[in-house]
């Protein structure tokens, strides 16, 4: 397939580049496109070196089959037109377009077949800690639908790019030489500290990451009865979200069940033991594929209710992976690629 990356010097579009060689993906050519500012810069793919080009309005994708885009929504909003217009898929990792009728918001796990459907040529790549959630809601789901959802995350730097994952390491060295720490991607400083807050306030006192959770979670799961009620927090952490989950079903959901369920569901690794000390935690799941989940119990305050606890990698399947595993998908089930050699 003849892929293109915007955004390619990004936190997300290098791990795009590591994730499609990592998966054997069938790249019989790549472009990669930047900004002013990054173009020139050469990348090694498959032991060839790419020099990134610069995305203008002129920019030709012609002969592309898909394109993953990850360079910020005012990017994706001002070169959909651009990307798309000779017919290459776009596989957009920014808020842009998510919540569009005519796009498709795809977990590949959740409702993959959604991708068949995208009017304009773009598929959407869901919020990172919507993409974790989902797939460990999805087994529960199909045992009884859940109505109710509460979730408190943990967010890693990572979250925020590579220069606050820089920003967090190096209040550390400030800090530890006595300097005042230097804050500039979060609203404080983040190291020795947890700070209750990811993206900005909406008019309910939600942050916009919060009511992500919220609406994206309806329309990947196609339920307008699923209720979530999200507080995202900023953890000293570098990469790899963690997320407590407590939801309600229409009946109850018992632990023998759910474990099943966990542990034959695609994408999701059960790591619970109690007794073991075993459960997941970001510092031993950073660079990883899946969604882990532990730390599972029924809740005792609803009959209906379960709670645990997942952690996932924020740009591998948060991001990057979950992009690459919705081309794999339409690589093989799509017949607009079925002249692509498999």
């Amino acid at each position: 397939m003849n892929i293109a990356i915007v955004g390619a010097s990004g936190a997300v579009g290098q791990e795009l580049l590591k994730v499609l060689a990592e998966q054997n993906f069938p790249v019989s050519s790549l472009r990669l496109f930047g900004s002013k500012r990054s173009a020139g810069s050469v990348y090694t793919f498959g032991g060839k070196e790419i020099t990134v080009e610069e995305l203008t309005p002129e920019s030709d994708f012609s002969g592309i089959d898909i394109a993953f885009t990850s360079a910020g929504a005012g990017t994706s909003r001002q070169y959909a037109d651009v990307i798309t217009r000779h017919g290459a898929v776009m596989i957009d990792n920014s808020s842009a377009f998510r919540m569009d009728s005519d796009v498709p918001l795809v977990v590949p796990e959740v409702n993959a077949a959604d991708a068949l459907d995208r009017p304009r040529n773009i598929i959407g790549n869901p919020n990172c800690t919507t993409i974790q959630m989902v797939v460990a809601l999805k087994p529960i789901n199909d045992i009884s639908p859940i109505t109710r959802v509460h979730v408190a995350t943990y967010q890693a730097a990572s979250g925020a790019g590579a220069s606050a994952m820089d920003e967090l390491v190096n209040q550390y060295t400030e800090i530890a030489e006595g300097k005042e720490p230097k804050v500039e991607k979060f609203a404080y400083q983040l190291a020795y500290n947890v700070i209750p807050h990811v993206d900005v306030f909406t008019d309910n006192d939600y942050t916009k990451e919060e009511m992500k959770m919220f609406n994206e979670t309806r329309k990947i799961m196609h339920s307008d009865k699923i209720r979530v009620s999200a507080t995202c927090v900023r953890v000293p952490v570098l990469r790899a979200h963690s997320e407590a989950i407590w939801l309600e079903t229409e009946r109850p959901v018992s632990i023998d069940e759910a474990r099943t369920a966990f542990e034959s569901a695609p994408g999701v690794i059960l790591e619970d033991c109690p007794a073991d000390k075993l459960y997941p935690m970001p510092l031993h799941k950073a660079g990883t594929d899946p969604v882990y989940v532990g730390r599972l119990r029924k809740d005792i305050s609803d009959d209906c209710g379960l709670s645990f606890w997942t952690v996932s990698d924020q740009i591998k399947k948060g991001a990057a992976l979950n992009a690459v595993q919705i081309a794999q998908w339409l690589l093989a089930n799509d017949p607009h690629f079925a002249n692509v050699s498999k």
